[in-house]
């Protein structure tokens, strides 16, 4: 169960933006944190470690991209999931927020009732971590209770949907898996079209797996799997 007392860090230069959203997150039981530029919300994140974070693309003093990338090089905020919210909306402006950290996209203007929606689908996976469990391939191990990945023994720092993503996987090891599915099951929305969403995750997991990387295959046309199996 979510528990509506979790709390949001709203980043987001435009105050009539900025309360509008905090109104109608406290309106649903949730408790906001507000910071009005990059660098504020940064320093709060870090100390106030939110269940989640909204964040704009275009700050001042530090800008959304920077803040991802800040974030996921620290061990304390990496887990956090990232709603960034932009008024650039292009498919390019997607995969960069992507690849910098960002756990979803919405672009300005969005709907209350779908932000909500997105918001209670990450806060729910990050609540839903299997218990003890451990995976080993290869040189890869994965605990995804305690999240740790290790490659070859050294530690692996992934965001949030790169984790979900890898135990996925590996709990359907061999069983391909298309990018519909993943969609709906990670980022818990319907699949609307928005393949790359997936494709730039892989891409970045595979990449921070290094020699590990190749176990995840790409099956032409349908979508990935990991392990021994027949496509």
């Amino acid at each position: 169960m979510i528990s509506e007392s979790a709390t949001i860090l709203i980043v987001e230069d435009e105050q009539d933006i900025r309360e509008l959203l905090a109104y109608n997150l406290e309106k649903e039981g949730y408790a906001t944190v507000q910071a009005a530029d990059g660098k504020e919300g940064l320093e709060l994140a870090r100390s106030r470690k939110p269940d989640l974070i909204l964040l704009d693309l275009m700050l001042p003093k530090m800008d959304g991209l920077a803040v991802c990338r800040e974030l996921e090089r620290d061990s304390g905020t990496v887990r956090i999931p990232i709603i960034m919210l932009t008024a650039k909306s292009t498919e390019f402006d997607k995969v960069v927020g992507l690849d910098s950290g960002a756990d979803d996209y919405i672009p300005k203007p969005f709907g209350m009732m779908e932000l909500l929606a997105r918001i209670k689908a990450l806060l729910r996976r990050t609540e839903d971590a299997p218990a003890e469990l451990e995976y080993m391939l290869g040189g890869l191990y994965v605990c995804p209770a305690k999240h740790i990945v290790r490659v070859d023994g050294q530690p692996v720092t992934l965001t949030l949907k790169e984790f979900e993503l890898l135990c996925m996987l590996l709990e359907n090891s061999g069983i391909v898996l298309t990018r519909a599915q993943l969609l709906d099951r990670i980022w818990g929305y319907a699949f609307d079209g928005e393949s790359r969403t997936v494709d730039v995750h892989v891409r970045t997991l595979r990449q921070k797996l290094g020699p590990c990387g190749s176990l995840i295959q790409t099956v032409r046309g349908i979508g990935y799997k990991i392990g021994e199996g027949e496509a």
